[in-house]
């Protein structure tokens, strides 16, 4: 009898923990989010997705801009996929080859204008809101409204692409 050998599978765990936005913090996000939104007298489609940019909240005000509705979740998909508040995208990619900004926004639900937040706690990308149908600012502090009811911060800008 030999020595065992040795694998991946004893060498080490070959899964990894994920932290994720539960459905209760989703929805109070969403909700918060619709109340700014009335309270600014628009009508706008809000989407919070978790960690791996799965819907896990919509809503949807009366009259809302229809095709908002895909916005909205690809704003939130954005902003989850990368770490960073879709109003950045501009700034950030300046830093980049005019290969990489002119491809990056063919990218099918890639979005670079105002209206997406990473969701942070405690340093950990735990999903992102997305809001459209207003205008980029009234989208950006509609989806902050979210984020403020549950407790985050706005997060700054992530590190530079690679």
């Amino acid at each position: 009898m030999g020595r065992p050998v040795k694998t991946l599978a004893t060498a080490m765990c070959a899964s990894v923990s994920l932290q994720s936005i539960d459905w209760r913090a989703a929805h109070a996000a969403a909700g918060a989010a619709v109340q700014a939104a009335h309270a600014l007298g628009v009508n706008v489609n809000v989407a919070v997705v978790d960690a791996c940019g799965q819907l896990a909240a919509f809503l949807r005000m009366p009259g809302a801009p229809l095709h908002s509705v895909d916005i909205a979740i690809d704003k939130a998909f954005t902003a989850v996929s990368f770490g960073l508040p879709t109003h950045l995208w501009a700034a950030a990619l300046q830093e980049h080859s005019a290969a990489v900004r002119e491809g990056i926004v063919l990218r099918p639900r890639f979005v670079a204008f105002g209206g997406g937040l990473p969701v942070i706690e405690a340093g950990q990308r735990i999903g992102a809101i997305g809001v459209s149908g207003g205008s980029e600012v009234q989208d950006q502090a509609i989806a902050q409204a979210g984020l403020d009811a549950l407790g985050l911060a706005t997060p700054g800008p992530a590190p530079a692409l690679a």
